[in-house]
């Protein structure tokens, strides 16, 4: 099988609409806080249009079977960097998993942040997430920080 990874178009945008209704549904298990119903967690237009981003996907038979997109930030004044490139979207159909596809949409959006001189580089992942932290921490990330909550609601103080 030859897979070709491509920047996404707008004419993209109903597959990667439903690609993301597939990252809440696997988030949804995850995060308690989520609220029920149709959610959605990107402005997948605004993330191929702008100049600050870039969504890449990758397709087999001219099906899209992987995306992801990556954001070019300002971050903290208190850091070494100014910019930060922060990846979302990571995203691969079931029956298409184990084939390396994410590291392909990993390895593009990679080179787009190095070629903007970007070269701090950070996501998100759920702790509950093992596979997926497996396979960030196999492309070279690094644990750097625990995000933590607590829901007070019910809890006498």
């Amino acid at each position: 099988m030859e897979y070709n990874t491509r920047k996404a178009t707008l004419k993209d945008l109903a597959v990667l609409l439903h690609f993301e209704q597939g990252v809440i549904e696997a988030e949804r298990p995850m995060d308690p806080t989520l609220q029920e119903g149709q959610i959605t967690y990107y402005d997948i237009s605004e993330l191929i249009t702008s100049e600050a981003s870039e969504v890449y996907v990758v397709e087999v038979d001219n099906t899209i079977v992987a995306s992801g997109y990556a954001k070019i930030m300002d971050d903290r004044p208190y850091l070494k960097h100014s910019k930060q490139g922060y990846l979302g979207f990571m995203f691969v159909p079931e029956d298409h998993r184990g084939k390396g596809l994410n590291k392909l949409i990993l390895n593009a959006l990679l080179a787009w942040c190095k070629e903007r001189s970007v070269f701090e580089v950070r996501l998100d992942v759920y702790d509950e997430n093992a596979s997926a932290i497996r396979a960030y921490l196999k492309a070279g990330f690094k644990k750097n920080m625990v995000n933590m909550r607590l829901d007070i609601e019910n809890i006498d103080l």
